[in-house]
């Protein structure tokens, strides 16, 4: 089996009508594992997950053509299979087992059993402490992270609201989607969807609406929607659900600056496609010899960590690098040594200087560009998360400097495996990373601040995410304050930011829609009045 480990987002967001796999470190016990007999809740007692696993309620048929055409596992089981495989896996493998409840499974559905799977404890700042606890269907998953393909029209919102006022706005769009051939740009703002007031309707065949044209359930979907533009221009147009190409690496430019040739390019998710893309960026950074780059992962919510240590290696280079490691991954307290989910000895995730075959999950024998930087330019939002966080930490865990512009990151130091059983891929956190000096505590987020004080504080300038401009303009706030800082060394007094809200909270189209009414909760949407929740997943090393 090949287990993929990542640091990314896909997001499931709902709208709301109201206002405002190994061995067990536990006791053997308990009945029907293994069987088609539904097993029975012991407390206390957790039988070995493989008893359980896949053992399904509606079982799978036919092949899997994600995995070379291999006949599904699942057979014939009971819900509570379901639920008594996710309550061992996680007692054994969740980072902060110790502080999960054992509830009887018999009372919850196998959704709302494993939403209940999950620490209940608070950050230092108050906020949840696990925040990143959500499933998927895995075929969508799978067609997601492995082609970087997934239905939608191609937009990525950036989220002020769910909740009545609600408030949606365009963060930018994937080239040839429905949405860019539309003419649908940065900063435009949904009015109405399907004749629906989407920002006022406060009933619940409203809100039904508007979820069925923001998350279409297959491509070929038309919905009318109405927008307004940033000067004010309201227009009308019927956009179509199609199957849309990611798109990861987008606006690669070379800007001349006073401070030399400063490169640019807004990159979106650590995806598989993207090496190509980065290298050929990289390639282009080179050849024209920039003396300063800037990396816009505004929107980008993680991804696969070995493309995160790549793009470490490909910024810096091993003169800068000097052997040192971009991550060291630590498990809960019943694994010190070994990894949980491969049984591999732990050892600390390279900065790898070659190509990686991500379908085969092996290393190349290609070498990789790199510019040789010492100093790298960041720019971030609340939804900078996971993969993008450790690209941040990982350089300067080897004293490369990062100077960070915009707003506080995600806080998400942490990671799992996903772990497919009977079609739902489940994502539980697993393992916290630490940079080459021990750093890894970044739970409420990296905060840019000209004269850092703290070590979650990173060099840099505060300032507000700019919809006036489109992404990659000179002009665009973010960008702006970059080349500004790189010619003379500190932020613009126009500078400013606010920083009280933790997450601006952007989501794409393209991600799994979990459509529900006010009154079914799942792991992304805890409460349908409060922010919405930005699961996140990893990748593992080849």
């Amino acid at each position: 089996m090949k287990y993929q480990l990542w640091f990314s987002v896909l997001v499931a967001v709902t709208l709301s009508s109201c206002g405002g796999g190994g061995g067990s470190s536990g006791s053997t016990g308990g009945t029907g594992g293994g069987s088609t007999t539904a097993p029975v809740w012991t407390a206390g007692v957790y039988n070995n997950e493989s008893q359980y696993k896949d053992y399904c309620a509606a079982p799978r048929s036919g092949t899997d053509p994600y995995n070379s055409n291999q006949p599904y596992p699942d057979k014939a089981g009971t819900a509570m299979h379901e639920k008594m495989w996710l309550r061992s896996w996680s007692n054994r493998t969740y980072l902060w087992y110790r502080e999960l409840p054992d509830r009887d499974p018999a009372g919850y559905s196998v959704a709302a059993y494993f939403d209940q799977l999950k620490t209940e404890q608070s950050t230092a700042s108050s906020a949840a402490k696990d925040q990143f606890h959500f499933t998927q269907d895995t075929a969508s998953y799978n067609q997601q992270t492995q082609s970087g393909v997934s239905s939608g029209y191609g937009i990525e919102w950036s989220v002020q609201s769910t909740t009545v006022p609600r408030w949606f706005q365009v963060a930018y769009t994937e080239p040839n989607s429905p949405a860019s051939a539309a003419s649908v740009r940065r900063g435009d703002i949904i009015l109405e969807i399907d004749g629906v007031d989407f920002i006022n309707d406060p009933t619940q065949a409203g809100v039904n609406t508007l979820n069925a044209g923001l998350f279409p359930d297959k491509s070929g979907e038309p919905h009318q929607f109405k927008f307004r533009r940033t000067d004010g221009t309201e227009y009308s147009l019927t956009l179509t659900s199609a199957n849309v190409a990611s798109s990861p690496v987008q606006n690669v430019k070379v800007l001349n600056t006073s401070a030399g040739k400063l490169g640019y390019m807004q990159f979106n998710s650590f995806i598989a496609p993207a090496q190509p893309q980065l290298i050929s960026a990289v390639k282009q950074f080179r050849d024209q010899a920039v003396s300063n780059l800037v990396i816009d992962l505004r929107y980008n919510g993680g991804g696969l960590l070995a493309l995160s240590s790549q793009l470490g290696y490909m910024m810096t280079g091993p003169d800068i690098i000097q052997n040192r490691f971009f991550e060291r991954m630590q498990f809960n307290d019943k694994y010190p040594t070994t990894n949980p989910i491969t049984g591999a000895t732990l050892q600390p995730t390279p900065f790898y200087s070659k190509e990686i075959n991500y379908e085969q999950n092996t290393l190349t024998s290609t070498s990789l560009p790199n510019l040789n930087l010492s100093r790298i330019f960041v720019l971030a939002t609340g939804n900078t998360c996971s993969a993008s966080e450790a690209f941040i930490n990982g350089l300067r865990g080897v004293d490369a400097e990062v100077i960070l512009i915009g707003d506080r990151t995600c806080g998400k130091p942490y990671g799992f495996y996903p772990e497919d059983n009977c079609g739902t891929t489940y994502f539980t956190i697993q393992f916290s990373g630490i940079n080459a000096k021990g750093f890894g505590d970044y739970a409420d987020g990296f905060v840019p601040t000209p004269a850092p004080q703290f070590d979650d504080q990173v060099k840099g300038c505060a300032v507000a995410d700019d919809f006036n401009h489109q992404l990659g303009d000179p002009a665009e706030a973010l960008l702006a304050t970059a080349v500004q800082y790189a010619q003379s060394g500190s932020c613009p007094i126009s500078a400013t930011a606010n920083n009280t809200s933790r997450f601006s909270n952007s989501f794409s189209n393209n991600a799994p829609s979990l459509l529900a009414t006010p009154a079914v909760r799942h792991p992304n949407d805890r409460v349908l009045n409060q922010s919405i929740r930005r699961p996140i997943h990893e990748q593992e090393q080849p």
